[in-house]
């Protein structure tokens, strides 16, 4: 569950985040960390699908979650030198599955268009945004696809302005929904995290009912296979 999170100094309007590399570009940046060798990919096959796909401003370059899941690309989250980590009550945090009206395309690869960190909807619970961004058409990020869009843009998590990926949650046995839902946030190196691990990104948890005045609920319009 996140601590309180750092109260920030001066502004807290958030900056504007920094357009997306092209998909060429993303391909080589997934190469680089070795994302594609972890999904069994072939680093041709991924230049071939960022050149063949349809270039659209702002659209993100995915790994489906199968392939590549949260606790592999959480480490190779980076912010101030600090890599990124998941929370030590998280180890299940690859059970974490899309949600049934999230379902990404059943493909190696695919884009997703359109993404928003959510600030609009800061101070709401996962509870309430997930049906608001349905009437608006939206559709939340899976925790994997949150951190594919960190591994290419970092700017996108700031103090103050992190974000949830409501749309990974966890089913019990029974069927029902775990309470917990994922989030990317930064550290304050407090806790069990460890003050090694201040600033550095991380994947944690919020509980579905609760508010938090410094996350928002990212999102995108769609999901292709480009």
């Amino acid at each position: 569950m996140p601590e309180t999170a750092p109260t920030a100094t001066g502004d807290r309007t958030p900056a504007a985040v920094p357009p997306l590399p092209c998909l060429a570009d993303q391909a080589e940046r997934l190469i680089a960390l070795g994302v594609h060798e972890r999904a069994g990919l072939s680093a041709a096959a991924l230049r071939a699908f960022a050149t063949a796909s349809v270039e659209e401003a702002g659209g993100l370059l995915a790994v489906h979650p199968d392939r590549a899941p949260a606790s592999a690309l959480a480490p190779l989250l980076r912010r101030a030198g600090a890599p990124g980590f998941v929370v030590t009550d998280m180890a299940d945090v690859d059970r974490f599955a899309p949600l049934d009206a999230v379902t990404p395309p059943d493909s190696p690869l695919y884009l997703l268009t359109g993404l928003d960190r959510g600030d609009h909807l800061a101070n709401w619970s996962p509870n309430e945004a997930l049906p608001a961004l349905t009437a608006a058409h939206r559709t939340p990020l899976l925790l994997t696809e949150g951190i594919h869009w960190l591994l290419q843009q970092p700017a996108a998590l700031e103090p103050n302005h992190c974000f949830m990926t409501i749309g990974s949650r966890l089913r019990k046995a029974n069927g029902s929904l775990d309470a917990r839902t994922p989030a990317i946030w930064i550290s304050g190196g407090t806790g069990r995290d460890g003050r090694e691990r201040r600033n550095a990104p991380k994947v944690g948890w919020c509980w579905a009912g609760n508010r938090h005045t410094w996350l928002g609920f990212a999102s995108a319009t769609t999901r292709t296979t480009g």
